[in-house]
């Protein structure tokens, strides 16, 4: 059985064709960094008519890829939430269009549930359920119980930055451009991770819940105190930086800031993760989103003496692709769960 998958929520337009739920034919995507780079961040009305550009050649070249053809899908699959509005309507449309002109199914997928379903996709049956699924991207920061039947029950979340936003605004406001979450993990090796402290934030409420913009602020306060303007100039002024040239233009004090600061976002989600260690009945961890290519939140996570395995996705499927959003749509073909015509974006997670 094969599924036809299409991603659209942010900027990057995505398909790929998944076969059984577990066999990758193909996985194509479309790039926007050259479009917003210059502006430092995604500029939503150029996503999506840089979707609109790409959607027809990007699915085009998964279909050819796969060596598939329309009439051989059993379905298509597309992102209908969460991400940004008129970037989730170039895909869904498209894919609204497909199924209608050759009658096949058509299924919604939350784009979180696709995080998922990138680790699932390639552990398979090695992952035992019921499971904790930590989802930590530059747009969503949270924390599931995850149970056989991909029923899921909210435990924490974000309450203002996501993890990933941190990290690229951090590096953005210290002058190593965006995005900026890489560079950080690059260079957070060569700092002291207890140079400085940062507060944990109590949280009121739910303590599983997440808060980093503080983390961001105290950043923001540090680097006013250190008179650190003409050393930010001189790295916004590099062009195309390789690691050698970050060394050459950071001092140590900078270096020691970026590595407490990782040091302190990924302790605030291992502390989660070890709380729920204990009273959850999970028998497995699934870190996803594209901070799970983070080095130093892998190895925290693979170090930190969790009872459970963890397990994470290749760095292929961490950051946002089609083949997740294809693999989260079998177990829906299987109960033939189609969505209508009328599939609307929405931003919420169905949960049990």
């Amino acid at each position: 059985m094969r599924i036809l998958g299409i991603e659209s929520s942010c900027d990057e337009t995505a398909a790929a064709v998944v076969e059984d739920g577990s066999r990758v034919l193909s996985s194509v995507i479309a790039s926007q960094f050259s479009t917003h780079g210059m502006y430092g961040g995604v500029v939503p009305e150029l996503a999506s008519r840089e979707h609109m550009r790409a959607i027809v050649p990007v699915v085009t070249e998964a279909l050819d890829r796969a060596a598939t053809k329309l009439e051989d899908l059993d379905a298509i699959a597309v992102t209908h939430g969460p991400g940004l509005v008129g970037s989730l309507l170039v895909g869904m449309t498209y894919a609204k269009a497909l199924c209608f002109a050759r009658n096949i199914p058509l299924i919604g997928v939350n784009h979180i549930e696709g995080h998922i379903h990138s680790v699932i996709l390639e552990a398979g049956e090695s992952i035992e359920f019921p499971a904790l699924a930590l989802v930590v991207s530059g747009g969503h920061t949270h924390i599931y119980h995850a149970s056989h039947d991909y029923t899921y029950k909210l435990l924490g979340k974000t309450r203002d930055d996501a993890a990933g936003e941190a990290f690229d605004k951090v590096a953005k406001l210290l002058g190593f451009g965006w995005p900026g979450g890489p560079v950080v993990d690059l260079l957070a090796p060569y700092g002291n991770p207890a140079a400085v402290k940062f507060t944990f934030a109590k949280m009121s409420g739910n303590p599983l819940d997440f808060s980093f913009s503080g983390t961001k602020t105290a950043v923001l306060r540090w680097a006013e105190a250190q008179n650190m303007q003409a050393e930010i100039d001189a790295r916004r002024a590099l062009k195309d930086p390789k690691l050698e040239d970050w060394l050459a233009h950071t001092p140590q004090a900078t270096l020691d800031l970026l590595a407490s600061f990782q040091n302190h976002v990924i302790e605030e989600l291992m502390r989660r993760v070890r709380i729920l260690a204990e009273e959850s009945d999970a028998r497995a961890l699934i870190i996803s989103g594209g901070v799970a290519c983070n080095l130093g939140l892998r190895r925290a996570a693979q170090t930190g003496g969790l009872p459970y395995p963890v397990f994470f996705p290749t760095r292929g499927l961490s950051t946002d692709n089609a083949a997740m959003i294809a693999a989260a749509a079998f177990p829906k073909l299987w109960r033939k769960e189609f969505s209508s015509f009328e599939l609307r974006a929405y931003a919420n997670l169905a949960l049990a």
